[in-house]
């Protein structure tokens, strides 16, 4: 996972400089007011022009992305951020210094927004969680180091604001030498073009090995947005089998994987075996939710996480035990023929980013999306099914790696087969369920007739995009680029309302106040005396002040970035945000009741560096990662858009709310709001909020799609 983590580093040096630029301005502007004389609207002006910059680029920075790439869009951001320093450095007026202060917004809104996005559609599922907390470490600690520089250049006779402006130009040079000559492409936007060469080559540099047709196949299926989706439960049996039937007469299906030599043999799991085993049908998770208020989405997504076997990067599945995940390393698995450049040649040929083509193929091509991943022969029911990969199905019997060293892992535990029925194919999802023990023999199992070992495993199934919609060739239009019409779709929309209802809350949730409210807090309790008497100037010592707080920051981050992909992000949310509400109580109440001045400060000292410790934990990062998560891979920056887009337009609320609030309702009033935000988002959380840690993107965005679709019967009797 070496390549993957080094691109989530170069690509988070964005955020960096976010939070290098966020404290910079904050020191400045005392010494910007001394050289200019502004009035208090215009120093207002001058510290909003960058989120008013952040707020216009992410309306169209999703769908630009989605047109151009991230890899274009994280250039743009880094070019950005280099000609606003070059220009802060200059500014011989506050009309330049507000000029250059919206491009830096721009850089900055384009990081915020897209930089998540890049990682988890570069991340292993494994470790996504883990580096997509690195924005905010990296963001606190560009605030820190910028606080101690800003605090170095305080001590001088004459700091001047313009260098401490324009140092920002130097990480930024460094910034765009990484997004141009480092970081690769996203390799699902490049599949979602049809450039599967690229792809593939960006996929063997992540996951540092040649055959990657595992992770090809996943990223097309991903592709395909909304369809009708089923949810069953299947015994996989691990023996070989000399029928290659689809389905035999005892209902075993043929399982094909996307390698030559990959398959293996399933049976759904009747009422008898489940009843006589005590297995538990995910359909149980969705229907019980409705009673208490839950999205059954929720309820679906936590019966995956229930006790399951761990699955690590180069671990061996609990499922399938020789199995490996997404970015481990493969043995000799035979890769299948060269199907990347048969898809890539039809996206070449006739390629809409915001319409799908109406005009099908013709019947006799064979660049359809569909087709290059099978034999284009018409079959009969005693033929002999096509391998979606092209292979022989006879191969594939002979070298089953069920029980070899070959992975057909996707990531996380999940693996992904394909079945041939009725003249397409559909594409399964499958997952252990490891709640209890779930092997044995077949034989002992009611109604079973073949001796063998077997598994208990829930399957995801729905129609695949990598097979033709009938044996005989008929072409189908491929999926084409970001459509507005996707976000109707109602895995969309609910996905929509999780992300959008996060970003909202986590705004409303007083870190902005809290963090406004911390020097005072930290005065109050001596430390401006303390440093006084190391002959610091008040200004010197409230930015060391500020730099504490960010300081506290990062080993927290740290704590958060080793949890968020074994305790996941619903549990750490979960967990996090009860502190943050006690935290914002004792605030207040050590406002209101006074006992002695060392025990208020004593008190309002511990409860500020609680709530930033355990923000910065949770709430801080937790909204970005599931938003990069949960939305499609055709509409993903489209999505990410609208998120980024609240979450920009709350900050500016917040932010500028805040003075207003301290004068009218003062400092209990304050925070009691914001206590009342944090009960409202941890109900918010668990009702709404699924857990993703693990899953593989398309996995997760096809639960939601399942989970709105079999949740929408129950709404509407109700």
């Amino acid at each position: 996972m070496k390549g993957a983590t080094l691109v989530a580093l170069a690509a988070t040096l964005g955020n960096f400089l976010q939070g290098w630029d966020n404290a910079t301005i904050a020191g400045a502007m005392v010494y910007i007011n001394k050289d200019m004389n502004l009035a208090t609207s215009v120093q207002g002006l001058v510290v909003a022009m960058s989120l008013i910059g952040a707020t216009v680029i992410t309306t169209c920075s999703g769908p630009i992305s989605d047109w151009l790439g991230r890899r274009p869009m994280l250039i743009l951001a880094s070019v950005m951020y280099f000609l606003s320093g070059l220009i802060m450095l200059w500014s011989p007026n506050v009309y330049v210094l507000c000029l250059a202060r919206l491009l830096d917004g721009f850089g900055a809104g384009l990081a915020v927004t897209l930089v998540p996005v890049y990682i988890s559609e570069t991340a292993p599922p494994e470790i996504r969680g883990q580096l997509n907390t690195l924005p905010q470490f990296l963001g606190s600690g560009g605030m820190f180091l910028s606080y101690c520089m800003v605090f170095t250049m305080s001590l001088s006779d004459a700091p001047s604001w313009r260098a401490m402006l324009g140092v920002l130009s130097i990480p930024s040079l460094v910034y765009l030498c990484f997004t141009v000559f480092y970081l690769p492409e996203s390799p699902r936007w490049l599949v979602s073009k049809g450039r599967m060469d690229e792809a593939k080559k960006v996929l063997q540099q992540l996951c540092g090995r040649e055959d990657v047709n595992d992770e090809m196949a996943l990223l097309v299926e991903g592709l395909d947005i909304g369809g009708e989706k089923t949810l069953e439960d299947l015994l996989v049996t691990l023996e070989e089998h000399e029928t290659l039937e689809t389905v035999d007469e005892d209902g075993q299906m043929r399982l094909l994987g996307t390698h030559e030599n990959q398959s293996y043999l399933a049976r759904p799991v009747t009422d008898q075996q489940q009843s006589s085993l005590g297995l538990r049908s995910r359909h149980g998770s969705l229907a019980n939710q409705s009673m208490v208020h839950k999205d059954p989405i929720v309820g679906l997504f936590d019966s995956l996480h229930e006790k399951m076997p761990e699955a690590g990067g180069n671990t061996k599945s609990g499922i399938f035990p020789h199995f490996g995940s997404m970015f481990s390393t493969n043995a000799d698995v035979k890769p299948a023929a060269h199907w990347e450049k048969d898809v890539e040649n039809q996206f070449n040929k006739d390629h809409d980013d915001y319409a799908t083509d109406d005009n099908a193929a013709d019947d006799d091509s064979d660049n359809d999306l569909r087709s290059p991943l099978m034999s284009r022969q018409a079959t009969t029911d005693k033929d002999v099914i096509p391998h979606p990969t092209g292979g022989s199905t006879l191969s594939m019997r002979r070298h089953s790696t069920l029980n070899g060293e070959n992975s057909m892992g996707i990531g996380g535990g999940w693996h992904m087969g394909y079945r041939y029925d009725n003249g397409e194919y559909k594409r399964y999802y499958l997952k252990e369920d490891g709640a209890e023990s779930r092997r044995g023999s077949i034989v002992s199992l009611p109604g079973g007739h073949d001796g063998g070992s077997y598994v208990h495993a829930s399957a995801l199934v729905s129609r695949s995009v990598l097979g033709p919609k009938s044996v005989h060739g008929s072409a189908v239009a491929a999926p084409t680029g970001p459509l507005w019409s996707a976000l109707l779709e109602p895995g969309v929309k609910r996905a929509l309302v999780v992300g959008v209802g996060i970003q909202i809350l986590q705004q409303f949730s007083g870190i902005n106040g809290v963090l406004y409210y911390t020097p005072q807090i930290l005065e109050r309790a001596g430390v401006d005396i303390l440093l006084s008497s190391f002959g610091l100037s008040s200004i010197s010592a409230s930015f060391l002040i500020s730099g504490l707080t960010t300081l506290l920051m990062l080993p927290a981050i740290v704590v958060a970035m080793r949890l968020m992909d074994v305790s996941g992000r619903r549990a750490l949310l979960l967990w996090t945000i009860p502190v943050l509400i006690v935290s914002l109580v004792a605030l207040f109440i050590s406002e209101l009741v006074h006992i002695s001045k060392v025990a208020n400060a004593a008190l309002s000292t511990v409860c500020v560096v609680l709530y930033i410790c355990f923000f910065v934990m949770g709430y801080g990062p937790i909204p970005n990662i599931l938003c990069s998560e949960i939305f499609p891979t055709r509409v993903r920056g489209l999505c990410i858009a609208i998120c980024a887009m609240v979450f920009w337009i709350c900050d500016i609320i917040v932010t500028y709310s805040l003075p207003v609030l301290l004068s009218s309702i003062g400092l209990v009033g304050v925070f009691s709001i914001y206590a009342a935000v944090c009960v409202i988002s941890w109900v918010f959380v668990y009702l709404k909020v699924p857990e993703t840690k693990g899953m593989p993107l398309e996995v997760i965005t096809d639960y939601f799609a399942f989970g709105a679709q079999a949740s929408a019967p129950t709404k509407d009797s109700t």
